[in-house]
Order: C-alpha cells, then structure tokens, then sequence
C-alpha cells in the first residue's frame, strides 16, 4: 500500500533538457508535487549520455533546484531512459500443464512468464520493464488471471522493454558519480509519459501517448487497461533545427532561437512571402529569413516524423484501437500546428497531454515538457503500492501495476 508522506524523485536526462521532479505520496494515495528542477543539457546526444562530466554538472544543477524548492534530502531517484538501443516488443511463453485435468496454479503462471520474458532477452541486453497482459488457456480462452482453469497448455503474453546494459550503466553511473543518490529504478521515458497524461478510462478505452523530445520521439499505447505497444524513433526536435540550419544556411544557435520564434508545423499562407525581423546587434548570420521557408522545411521535418511513427503505430493496430486518440507531450508539443498536422496523419483525435490526477503548480501539471519525470513519480508510487508477493513471482511480473485497470 501507499506510505503517507513517501518522497519520490523522477529524474529525465533528456537531450534537449535534465529535469528533476520531487513528488509526495499523500493520504489516500494522491500524489503532489512538491517541486520540480532542471538544466540545460549539454552531455546527451539522442537520449544517450555521451559526455559523463557535462551531464553530472547538468544532473547535479537539476537536483539541487529540485531539492531546494521541495526542501527535501533526495537519496533515491528513479531514472527515464531511452535510445536506440532500446527494443520494445510483445513476447509470448507458453508452459505444457504436466498432469491432466489439473487446475492452473500460480507457479504455472511464473513459468510461462518466464519463458516469454527470458525468450526476449538476448546477450548484452538488459530487461528495462516486463509488463504482463493476459494469457490463453489452450489456444483459446483470454484470462487475466488463470489461476484455478483446468487446461493443458497456458501461453503468457507480454510487452518486454530492453536495452544494451552497458549503454543503460553508462546512464546511471553518470548518476551516481554526479551526486551522492542510488537509482531505485531505470523506467522507459516513453512509458512514463503515458503515466502521466493518461487516465484511467482513456486507458481503458484505447490512447496513444507520443512524446516529442529533442533526440528522440517515444510512444506508448494503452488498451483495455494494458499496456499493448511501445517503442522509439531516433529523430526528435533537434532534427528540425539541423534542417532549418542547413536549409536557411544560418548557425544552428540561430536556427533554434527562429524555430522558438517563429516555426510552425504547418505552413501557413500568410507567411508566404514574410521575412523575420532581425535580433539586437545581428550580423551577418543573423540577417532576417523567409518565414514561409522556415515553415516548409519545419512541416516537412515533422510530418516525415509523424508518418514514421503512423506506420509503426498502424503495425500495432494502435491507431484501429486508440479510441480516445492520440496526446502530444515532450517539448515538440508546443510546436504551433503540430496537433492539427498529427490529426491529419493519424486520422485521430488528438490532444496536447497534460498530466492528470496530480497536484501541484499549475505551471508544472500544465507543461507537457515535464511529462516523463512527473510519470516517474507515478511509476515509483505505483510500484510502492504493490502488496508484497513471493519473490519469485514479483521479479517475472515486473511491475504489475502497469496492467491494473484501478491504476491510472
């Protein structure tokens, strides 16, 4: 169950930003968050650290402002992560019930979990979450919970997330070395996003979450109460400003701070023929730039994005099933036009995500950059709640609060 006054910690080292958020689990399970931090980052190429002692200067920045506005000692975090070393995929193991007309029992349903959790992991690789769907009971039946069927043969299917353990070290060893807390827990950023934006009946009901962040875009997609798919695309924010870099033929500084200003996904006519104005003492690389270039290059940038991610969510049968539709978090939600465009792809519904069921500065719950570490609050109050099970049966499970329809 729930501590009273439990102090949870999510930490995202991004690549366009690090973010701390500090959160409390109050009485009756509700969660606040009590303060948020963050920093620019500067060690992290595409979700990956690659320069340890920028990314410590960074972590270390968003922790202490963090820490000093919840006014908390933080020990413990847990830690998103993400990459494209990361695999997402749906797994089953099937386990032969050895005595006939004899009923399913708990440790039946550990060896089919095992055997499709173990299946999936390869050497090198590093099991992230493994979260439990259902099973079939002799090739047919769905169950939640086959404990007590009388069958022959039970097939567990799961969604495995993984990664390169090396790769996956080198980011919590950046961590520990920076400032002085353990990682309770690696989560997938994308799987944390979702925690946080979707409830509970737009779980249930069928919704995709994306996250659009500066090296990477993640999604997760939820139905029936479960998580069904998830996974990443390589190609983020930053792709858009190397494109209006190159294509305006102006510095990447710069490219960034017109994509700020003045980009939109969609290109809009009355910009056709507009020229940005230009900054305090520009030089020459700095001279105005056509607005409806700009737009072109940025709409064209995000709708190949989009249209990656629709072929993969459309693999799923996500955009089939995601009634509710789709919701747009990470910093490339605050694009102007991104939603309508994404619409137009998916042909969905589609929402910016705000996060919902937590309490906190409107600024912060209001923010869909801050999606991934408030759903790490969640995650870490989700697995606290969990009532102690045999230890066994815990570890093949991993983490089965994700697939509880009372969770949100």
């Amino acid at each position: 169950m729930f501590e009273p006054g439990q102090i949870l910690i999510g930490l995202e080292i991004g690549t366009s930003k690090v973010c701390a958020a500090v959160g409390e689990v109050a009485e009756g399970g509700e969660l606040n968050i009590l303060g948020l931090g963050q920093a620019r980052s500067r060690g992290v190429r595409k979700g990956e650290v690659f320069d340890a002692e920028k990314a410590g200067e960074d972590i270390r920045q968003a922790l202490a402002e963090a820490e000093e506005m919840a006014d908390v000692t933080i020990e413990s975090i847990y830690l998103a992560v993400t990459g494209r070393h990361l695999e997402c995929a749906n797994f089953r193991g099937v386990h032969t019930i050895p005595t006939v007309d004899r009923a399913i029992d708990a440790e039946d349903v550990q060896l089919a979990l095992r055997n499709a959790k173990y299946q999936s992991c390869p050497a090198g690789a590093e099991i992230i979450d493994s979260v439990r769907q259902d099973f079939l009971v002799d090739d047919h039946a769905v169950y939640e919970n086959p404990v007590g069927v009388v069958g022959a043969r039970i097939e567990a299917r799961v969604h495995v997330i993984l990664g390169h353990a090396n790769r996956l070290a080198t980011s919590r060893q950046a961590v520990e070395a920076a400032v002085p807390v353990r990682v309770e827990k690696t989560v997938f950023s994308g799987l944390a996003s979702a925690l946080a934006v979707l409830t509970t009946e737009q779980k249930q009901a069928g919704a995709i979450v994306v996250d659009l962040g500066g090296g990477t875009t993640e999604f997760a997609f939820f139905h029936q109460g479960l998580l069904r798919h998830s996974g990443i695309l390589a190609v983020g924010g930053d792709h858009v400003s190397n494109d209006l870099a190159y294509g305006l033929r102006v510095p990447l500084s710069r490219a960034e701070e017109l994509k700020l200003a003045h980009g939109s996904a969609l290109v809009r006519k009355e910009n056709s023929a507009a020229m940005s104005g230009p900054t305090a003492g520009a030089g020459l690389t700095d001279r105005p730039v056509s607005l409806g270039k700009l737009e072109r290059i940025m709409s064209m940038r995000w709708e190949e994005t989009l249209e990656l991610l629709a072929l993969r969510l459309r693999a799923a049968d996500a955009l089939r099933l995601a009634t509710e539709g789709v919701f747009l978090c990470g910093g490339g939600a605050r694009t102007p036009g991104i939603e309508e465009l994404a619409q137009r792809i998916f042909q969905l519904p589609v929402h910016r995500g705000i996060v919902q069921s937590v309490s906190g500065p409107a600024t912060v719950l209001e923010n869909p950059e801050f999606a991934t570490p408030i759903g790490l609050v969640r995650y870490g109050a989700m697995r606290a709640k969990q009532r102690p099970r045999p230890r066994l049966f815990s570890r093949l499970t991993s983490f089965a609060g994700l697939t509880s329809r009372r969770s949100s």
